[in-house]
Order: structure tokens, then C-alpha cells, then sequence
């Protein structure tokens, strides 16, 4: 069993900054990849970005404000948003594949199997 915290929400303004964290513990946990997807209200949750071999992918609605990064000493994703809007509005979800593979830039949710609780954004205008 492999568990996933995030931690790093919470209320800002428009235009201010957040950095989420996402720590993955258990046996395994020190293998596969994380993503970060999210929830935005009265929508599918949807994937926001990933990191595989080095290099970060993002939806293109936050490329150029938010930063994924990954500490792997500590087994922790980061996801450093800048300029945030009103639109970032979500609850923000870690997720975790347990293969290192191609999948680990997948925008597909389907391709994660452990997800943890989720952290709350709130951008007021």
C-alpha cells in the first residue's frame, strides 16, 4: 500500500503564489512516477502535469505559471504555481504509477492507481 499526502493549499489572491507538496510513502513508494491532476468545481477532474525522465509536461492552460519538480531522496512532487487566477480554483490531487514507463507523462488518470486526498486551492479575484 502506498500512500500519498499533499499538503500546501490554501486561499491567495489573484496573482499570488502556492507550492504544493505530494509525499509518497510505503514499501513501493520509492518507485513509478506522480502527476498532479485537478477538480475544479462542477468539473472532471482533470490532469495538470507530470514529470518523466527530467522533463515536465503541462496542460496548456498553466504552462508558464506553475513548476513541477520532484525530490526523489525524499519521495515528494512539487508543484510550484505562480500568477495564479480564479480559474486554478481546485482541489489539487497527487497521483502515483507504480511502472516508470511512458505512461509517467500521461494526461490519462486511468494510468495512476494510488491518488491521495487532495488539498484545496481557492484564487479569489
Amino acid at each position: 500500500q502506498v500512500y500519498l499526502v499533499e499538503s500546501g493549499g490554501g486561499s491567495v489572491q489573484a496573482g499570488g503564489s502556492l507550492r504544493l507538496s505530494c509525499t509518497a510513502s510505503g514499501p513501493t513508494s520509492s518507485s513509478g512516477c506522480m502527476a498532479w491532476f485537478r477538480q475544479r468545481p462542477g468539473k472532471e477532474r482533470e490532469w495538470v502535469a507530470s514529470l518523466y525522465t527530467d522533463r515536465p509536461y503541462y496542460t496548456s492552460s498553466v504552462t508558464g505559471r506553475f513548476t513541477v519538480a520532484q525530490d526523489s531522496a525524499k519521495n515528494t512532487l512539487y508543484l510550484q504555481m505562480n500568477y495564479l487566477e480564479p480559474e486554478d480554483t481546485a482541489i489539487y490531487y497527487c497521483a502515483r504509477r507504480s511502472r516508470y514507463d511512458i505512461y509517467c507523462s500521461s494526461n490519462q488518470a486511468n494510468r495512476y492507481a494510488d491518488w491521495g486526498q487532495g488539498t484545496q486551492v481557492t484564487v479569489s479575484s
